[in-house]
């Protein structure tokens, strides 16, 4: 296990276009965490994202030979994510009529009233973080849940650092607008 986390991402890549399931795997296990984070801010239905990751880390697999650059893997496989996440949106936009709500399951039984706040604060934060624009809700999910820092956001994004900053700060000054709107509302 120690091997596997000292290891480049580009030896692993290396060892997966040989055949080594458990390389690819370890790469799967790497950024598994922050292509979801994406495909969520694309598509805001966990279950769709979850689907947009898996179709994503197969096509990786089997384009793995087209990564030029396997030291920059994290960026190709999110690059995968996003465009996948966004064909999946508009494929769905032509055969839905009316949005899906989103079914959230209790995390713990053992406290309900927690599991309630929770589930309203996520339903609020949802509605919120719709009326940004998907790059915004990106970086916010990116900088803010994942902890990925305004150098890395700008590359993979292929965006000036300043402008993600900027993508940043105006998106969490709509946020706060808005959830103090929706709870201002509430009472």
């Amino acid at each position: 296990m120690e091997r596997a986390q000292s290891e480049s991402d580009a030896h692993l890549v290396s060892r997966a276009r040989q055949g080594d399931s458990p390389a690819f795997g370890e790469l799967v296990r790497r950024h598994l965490r922050s292509a979801y984070a994406i495909a969520l801010a694309a598509l805001a239905i966990p279950a769709d994202a979850e689907d947009v990751c898996q179709d994503s880390f197969i096509i990786a697999l089997e384009r793995l030979d087209e990564c030029r650059d396997p030291d920059r893997f994290a960026a190709w496989l999110f690059r995968i994510v996003r465009n996948r996440a966004h064909n999946f949106r508009r494929y769905t936009k032509l055969r839905e009529g009316a949005p899906l709500e989103t079914v959230e399951r209790a995390d713990n039984a053992q406290n309900p009233e927690r599991d309630a706040e929770r589930g309203e604060l996520r339903d609020r934060l949802s509605t919120a973080m719709t009326g940004l624009s998907e790059v915004q809700r990106e970086v916010v999910i990116l900088h803010d849940m994942n902890g990925w820092k305004h150098r890395e956001i700008a590359a993979l994004l292929g965006l000036p650092e300043g402008t993600v900053r900027s993508h940043l700060s105006y998106a969490r000054r709509e946020l706060r607008a808005r959830l103090g709107t929706q709870l201002n509302e509430k009472d």
